[in-house]
């Protein structure tokens, strides 16, 4: 539910935006698809994935394995034919993936849940890694203010009628106010702005660097959960951490 009310306020706010900054701006046909395919993996998918996978898992936990986006990106783009593997890129990509073992090895005697939290995180980021790779055609054709608000406008309603039970019956009068100006700040920021902002970024300087940005995400999942939750860092996630941005780094240099 919060993922779909999150992007329905999102991407009314991006579609708002996009027909007063660029009124002009009309999907052709041809398009449909793949910008469907981009809401259905960069929104819908992947945005599920985090959210269950942060729920049931810890918010360092899934800093630490979401940093693997770009690695899934770079997997992409090689399969593709846009990108050229190399000796170091194919290390770096062995990296992650016993970075992300050894993270999510530290959930196995909690009785399965963070094990589920850390697989639907990984392909939160799987999915993710995609979208920024399948999304560099449209932003030849589209602005990046378009290519953010398309997909999103396509993932919304999915997420919707996911949601639908529980909106129904949610008892709206018992939401606190924080609760709200959380959605809020989730839909404002971290949806219109941030794939805005992310779009506007492939677009100046590709994806492989803009990529490289999922660095912050490890490092503010990492540190918000211990200010704010009291999380603990275990030997497990510090080595693994370590192998993963390691890994992240080779195969993006």
């Amino acid at each position: 539910m919060l993922v779909g009310v999150r992007f329905a306020l999102g991407g009314g706010l991006l579609y708002c935006v996009l027909r007063f900054m660029e009124p002009k701006s009309r999907l052709a046909k041809k398009d449909l698809l793949p910008m469907a395919a981009l809401g259905c993996f960069g929104v819908a998918t992947a945005q599920t994935g985090f959210t269950y996978g942060v729920s049931l898992s810890s918010a360092a936990s899934t800093g630490l394995i979401f940093a693997t986006a770009p690695v899934w990106g770079l997997l992409l783009g090689s399969l593709l034919g846009l990108e050229r593997p190399t000796a170091r890129g194919v290390l770096g990509v062995g990296l992650s993936v016993a970075g992300v073992a050894a993270v999510v090895s530290e959930g196995l005697g909690s009785g399965g849940t963070n094990l589920i939290g850390d697989a639907l995180v990984l392909m939160a980021a799987v999915c993710v890694g995609a979208y920024a790779v399948l999304s560099m055609p449209l932003l030849e054709r589209y602005s990046p203010l378009a290519v953010a608000t398309y997909p999103v406008l396509f993932g919304a309603p999915l997420l919707l009628l996911l949601s639908s039970p529980q909106l129904v019956n949610m008892e709206w009068g018992r939401v606190g106010l924080w609760p709200l100006l959380a959605v809020g700040y989730a839909a404002v920021f971290a949806t219109a702005f941030a794939f805005a902002a992310w779009q506007r970024g492939i677009s100046r300087i590709g994806a492989n660097r803009v990529l490289v940005y999922q660095y912050l995400i490890t490092l503010v999942g990492v540190t918000s959960g211990i200010v704010f939750f009291g999380e603990t860092l275990g030997w497990n996630k510090i080595v693994g951490g370590a192998i993963i941005l390691l890994g992240v780094y080779l195969a993006r240099r």
